[in-house]
């Protein structure tokens, strides 16, 4: 059975991303979208997925929920 590992990203899309005390912000002048997908494809690269968005009632934020393969360590610990 496959294991994984799994990240939650509360995204503002008016300018800020946080993920475990991590700050992600909006560049002066960069488009929403463009945003967002700088910050996927910064992940992407270390073998994150996004798996789901769930949006909240506030309307310009959502919750990004990623995955990516348990390593050894985690499948074990």
């Amino acid at each position: 059975m496959a294991a994984w590992e799994y990240k939650i990203a509360y995204v503002d899309f008016r300018g800020r991303i946080s993920s475990e005390g991590v700050e992600f912000i909006r560049q002066q002048g960069e488009h929403r979208t463009s945003f967002a997908t700088r910050y996927l494809s910064t992940l992407g690269q270390d073998g994150w997925e996004l798996a789901a968005v769930h949006p909240l009632i506030r309307t310009e934020s959502s919750y990004f929920i990623l995955k990516r393969p348990a390593t050894e360590a985690k499948k074990e610990g």
